[in-house]
C-alpha cells in the first residue's frame, strides 16, 4: 500500500448505517495518519461521497463544505415521520391516494430555484450551544429560522408508488429530508426520505470514489479517489508569486496589489486563491480584498 504520510483528500464512498465520524475513523486507521476530518456530514442512513481530509489538508475542509452538492434520493409518499426520514416514527399516514407522475413533477418543480427552507429538528445545527437533534430526542422543539438555499435542478428519475426517485443539484445547507417532507405536504399525502446517496460535491463524483475496502489497496495522489491538496483545489484560481514574496506568505502577511486591474478576473471574483511558488508548490490559500487592494492569507501550509 502507498505510504500515506502526507496531506491528502480522499473521495470516500461512505457505506450505509455508519456515521461520518466513524467513516473518518476508519480512514485514519487504514491510512495510519495522525489527523483526519470530513468536509460535510452524511447521515448514517445515507451513502455516497464523503470527502475525508488528512493531516494539513483538514484545514481545507471548509472550502469543500461550501461546494454545491448532487444527490439521488428515494422518497416514500403517504407517510410522514418525525425525523423526515426512514429512521423516524411515522406521525401521519395516508392509506389511499391517487397521484400521477405529472402531479409529482409539478410539486418538485415548485422547489426549483432560490427558496427558503426551515432546517429540521433532527439536525446537527445548534441552539444555544446544543445540537438540535439532542433537543428533539427529548421531545423539545425550538424555533428555526428558514435559510435561503438554491435548488439548481430537481428531476424525477423513476415513479413507482409509493416510491419516487429524484435527482437534486443544490447549494450547501440543503436538507434533502426536508425537501421530501415539503413535497409530501404539497401533494397532500405526506412523505419522507427513504434512501439517499450523495453523488457529487463540486467537481468530485461518486464514479471516482473509493470504498473503505478499496482504500486499503489504493495508490498515491493522482490515482482513483486520492488527491493532493493542490489537485483537489484545482477548481480554485491560482497565483504564482515571485521568490521575494514567499517569506511574507509563510509568515501569513498579506500581499499588497499595486494595480488590481492587472489581476485576472477569476482571482478577484473567486472565493479563494491558491498561492504558489514559482516552482508550483502550494504555499497558502488567500483571498482578494478589493477594499484594501491586497490578498489576505487564510491558510498557510509552509512554515
Amino acid at each position: 500500500m502507498y505510504n500515506y504520510s502526507m496531506d491528502l483528500i480522499i473521495n470516500l464512498n461512505k457505506p450505509k448505517d455508519i456515521t461520518s465520524h466513524d467513516a473518518v475513523t476508519e480512514v485514519k486507521k487504514i491510512l495510519r495518519v495522525k489527523k483526519a476530518g470530513h468536509a460535510g456530514t452524511l447521515d448514517p442512513m445515507a451513502t455516497g461521497l464523503l470527502l475525508v481530509c488528512t493531516n494539513k489538508a483538514t484545514r481545507l475542509a471548509p472550502y469543500f463544505s461550501s461546494l454545491d452538492k448532487e444527490y439521488m434520493a428515494v422518497m416514500k409518499l403517504g407517510e410522514a415521520t418525525d425525523t423526515q426520514d426512514a429512521y423516524g416514527k411515522v406521525i401521519s399516514k395516508t392509506e389511499k391516494f391517487d397521484i400521477d407522475k405529472t402531479s409529482v413533477e409539478e410539486a418538485l418543480g415548485s422547489f426549483r430555484g432560490r427558496i427558503l427552507q426551515r432546517p429540521p429538528m433532527f439536525s446537527a445545527l445548534k441552539h444555544e450551544g446544543q445540537p438540535l437533534y439532542k433537543l428533539a430526542r427529548k421531545g423539545i422543539e425550538v424555533e428555526r429560522k428558514p435559510r435561503e438555499i438554491n435548488i439548481y435542478d430537481i428531476a424525477l428519475i423513476s415513479f413507482d408508488l409509493p416510491y419516487v426517485k429524484i435527482r437534486v443539484s443544490c447549494s450547501k445547507g440543503t436538507y434533502i429530508r426536508t425537501l421530501c417532507d415539503d413535497t409530501g405536504k404539497k401533494l397532500g399525502v405526506g412523505a419522507h426520505l427513504f434512501e439517499l446517496e450523495r453523488t457529487a460535491v463540486g467537481p468530485f463524483r461518486i464514479e471516482n470514489s473509493l470504498t473503505p475496502e478499496d482504500l486499503k489497496t489504493a495508490g498515491g495522489p493522482g490515482s482513483k479517489g486520492v488527491h493532493s491538496m493542490d489537485n483537489a483545489m484545482s477548481w480554485m484560481p491560482e497565483l504564482k508569486i515571485s521568490e521575494s514574496m514567499i517569506k511574507a506568505v509563510i509568515h501569513g502577511n498579506p500581499l499588497k496589489i499595486n494595480d488590481p486591474s492587472k489581476l485576472p478576473a477569476d482571482l478577484i471574483r473567486g472565493e479563494g486563491i491558491r498561492i504558489k511558488s514559482p516552482e508550483g508548490e502550494l504555499l497558502a490559500i488567500g483571498r482578494f480584498s478589493s477594499e484594501k487592494t491586497l490578498i489576505k492569507m487564510d491558510v498557510v501550509f509552509v512554515t
